[in-house]
């Protein structure tokens, strides 16, 4: 049995989630009210899947949402929330969320994402197991599972979506990575607003490994990227 933790600082709606998911989905469901209690419960059990209300007492969702992932880097987390302001959900990926809600929504459809999610992270896990760990770039060294760049005796820890992002480029080095496939593959939808976000991250991975002149990742028009080792 799957055990999720549910917090949420409305206990009507949050009881009706737990029970729902309990006998709809057949989850364990351990339900918090803030984020503090919610941050004492992960850090004393495992779970396998987080839903985080993000307008919280004691310690929003976003704030908790980076704690937990200080603690566990793999860990699916969906932030539920009345606002649906782009900056809110820019936020909610940037803090290595997998999902996004917005309040009002149907219990229906959030038992379908909870579900699509564990699927994806399983297969995703299944893939990976049989996939490198380490990647040699040029004089940099990747480590993927601690999500560490090496390079002349210093060391760049990575977030787990850029750690994701230079995984992919490493698997196509010197070949095109599109971008429907990046986007697809790590935030599992390739609008706008993700393909925003993926640039950005982008963006940081060029900079860390920017010290040899030999490694560069370039953009190829109207197709993706490709990281270059010569």
């Amino acid at each position: 049995m799957k055990k999720i933790l549910l917090v949420e600082d409305d206990p009507n709606l949050g009881l009706l989630l737990q029970d729902y998911l309990q006998i709809k989905g057949n989850f364990e469901v351990v339900l918090c009210a803030d984020g503090e209690e919610g941050l004492a419960a992960f850090s004393k059990e495992a779970f396998d899947l987080c839903i985080l209300d993000v307008m919280m007492p004691k310690k929003d969702g976003f704030t908790l949402g980076a704690e937990i992932r200080k603690i566990d880097q793999h860990v699916p987390i969906i932030f539920a929330t009345a606002k649906s302001m782009m900056e809110d959900k820019s936020a909610a990926y940037d803090l290595g969320g997998d999902d996004y809600i917005t309040k009002p929504f149907r219990i229906e459809e959030l038992l379908l994402r909870i579900n699509a999610l564990l699927k994806r992270v399983s297969s995703a896990q299944v893939a990976q197991e049989e996939e490198p760990k380490q990647f040699e770039i040029g004089s940099y060294t990747f480590d993927y599972t601690l999500q560490l760049i090496h390079f002349n005796g210093s060391q760049q820890k990575l977030s787990t979506k850029e750690a994701e992002l230079l995984r992919l480029l490493c698997l196509k080095k010197n070949s095109v990575l599109t971008r429907e496939e990046a986007l697809i593959s790590i935030w599992h939808d390739d609008n706008y607003f993700n393909g925003r976000s993926m640039d950005v991250f982008l963006s940081k991975l060029r900079k860390y490994l920017k010290e040899d002149p030999k490694v560069e990742i370039i953009n190829v028009h109207g197709k993706g990227y490709k990281l270059v080792v010569n």
